[in-house]
């Protein structure tokens, strides 16, 4: 079962994404609200897949896609976005990411984009 940490600032968000990955076989590991917490979860969790919110306060999810890299190149993170921020997506997946989903999204796009990125698992 791949794991999965869930960065979102939004708890609704992160409740909503943890579910629909709990009920198609991901463990989510841990949650974080902002980058430098996924970061330093990242480093101790070593999950399989990190979900990245683009916007957060504080270190966004591009910075935090940039530091986690830089240590990690291997890491898989798909970033999670609204509507209308596509140069951002860019942004991130120069750095590494290696998909997005735009919010509000569709359970089944979640999971076949995180099944996708985590299938050599």
């Amino acid at each position: 079962m791949p794991t999965v940490l869930v960065v979102d600032d939004a708890v609704f968000m992160r409740t909503t994404i943890k579910r629909m990955l709990e009920n198609h076989q991901f463990e989510v590991v841990g949650e974080a609200a902002n980058g430098e917490e996924a970061v330093n979860l990242y480093k101790q969790l070593l999950p399989d897949v990190v979900t990245m919110d683009v916007t957060m306060p504080g270190m966004n999810g591009i910075e935090a896609v940039k530091e986690i890299i830089a240590e990690f190149p291997t890491a898989k993170i798909v970033m999670v976005t609204a509507l209308g921020q596509q140069k951002l997506i860019v942004d991130a997946l120069e750095l590494g990411a290696k998909d997005f989903i735009t919010k509000p999204f569709d359970p089944d796009r979640i999971v076949n984009v995180l099944h996708n990125v985590t299938s050599d698992i």
